[in-house]
């Protein structure tokens, strides 16, 4: 069970705190869910600095909740490139289709309602009714995890689903009813620049006499995790097929798995066996008509993803004009493909 601090203003305190060290963030400016829900969406797995980028290129293209139902996933997936994690867009899209069909185009942002849009959970949720709608609604993300384990010196691990239940219990009983929103992103900004993972600033933290990992000089113990999920290797190989009219072969991916929906070159089904030319040659044979046997690998490189490390390997061959899935060079701006296939596709047009 989680021992509370009963003696801890927690509300009072973050407030001050936050009343002078509030981060100028564009998405902080407007109380409409809409954007608000776009910032948290964009925000999960994504860098703040990266964030506000495709924030504001995202609300640029899709102001409104309809211009986004009506947008295609193409177009969508297009604008999310290099984000990582596309299901989020797809889900966006998703959800922007409901509103219109079940809340006539008018974005909720009570709790309930929210959390009933596909890739809304609990956070999300709770962190656009507290602030759009000042329901009192604690957010849970790993910067309010890290600060409460600490502050509180919970020796649960933080990935259990009864401790982020009880984390979420208590900052919610210390929320204030005036300024619920102010207080979760208070609390999401406490956690991220001062209660940091690693170089965390106990020394000017404003809690540093009430929190018990710092009085015990335990900080770096918590908060305390499972064990983590072993890291999968994997080898992708790639052949990129260019005509000599400027055209390339693209495939699009199905809508299951990593990258769905986005486009990919040749993918070199070698069924765990080695790759080499010859396989190559094998699988291209049956659909292409090559120009040569020449087979030229122009760049591997390492992507990580969530519980997987890749090694992508890509070659590149030259083939007759081939009537099927064949994209002029000029129309590839139109097109989503996964990050590390757009850094290849730069580097050779």
């Amino acid at each position: 069970m989680i021992q509370t601090l009963s003696d801890i203003d927690l509300s009072k305190k973050l407030i001050k705190w936050y009343s002078t060290n509030k981060r100028d963030l564009p998405w902080r400016k407007t109380k409409d869910p809409y954007f608000v829900w776009v910032s948290e969406i964009i925000l999960q797995q994504t860098r703040i600095e990266t964030g506000i980028k495709y924030y504001l290129n995202f609300i640029k293209k899709y102001p409104n909740v309809k211009l986004l139902a009506r947008s295609s996933k193409q177009q969508l997936l297009k604008t999310w490139e290099g984000l990582g994690y596309y299901s989020r867009a797809l889900n966006m899209h998703k959800a922007a289709n409901q509103v219109l069909s079940v809340h006539e185009g008018v974005f909720p942002k009570d709790y309930f309602s929210l959390i009933d849009l596909p890739g809304v959970g609990d956070y999300t949720a709770s962190a656009i009714s507290s602030i759009c709608n000042n329901e009192k609604q604690g957010v849970v993300d790993g910067n309010v995890l890290r600060f409460v384990s600490r502050l509180l010196k919970i020796e649960d691990s933080i990935d259990s689903l009864n401790t982020k239940k009880q984390i979420k219990k208590y900052i919610t009983e210390k929320m204030s009813s005036s300024n619920p929103g102010d207080f979760n992103e208070a609390l999401m900004d406490f956690g991220s620049t001062v209660c940091k993972p690693k170089k965390f600033l106990c020394n000017s933290c404003v809690f540093s006499l009430e929190c018990k990992a710092n009085l015990s000089n335990t900080v770096k113990n918590y908060p305390v995790k499972s064990k983590k999920n072993k890291v999968v290797k994997k080898e992708m190989n790639y052949v990129i097929i260019m005509s000599h009219n400027e055209k390339i072969f693209l495939n699009k991916r199905s809508d299951k798995g990593i990258w769905k929906n986005l486009f990919e070159f040749f993918l070199i089904k070698s069924n765990n066996k080695t790759v080499t030319n010859e396989l190559i040659l094998k699988n291209l044979s049956k659909k292409f008509t090559l120009k040569s046997n020449k087979i030229k690998l122009i760049k591997s490189l390492q992507h990580k993803l969530s519980h997987v490390e890749l090694k992508i390997n890509f070659y590149l061959v030259k083939i007759k004009d081939h009537k099927s899935k064949m994209y002029h060079f000029s129309s590839l701006e139109k097109i989503p493909f996964p990050r590390p296939l757009k850094v290849v596709l730069d580097d050779i047009l």
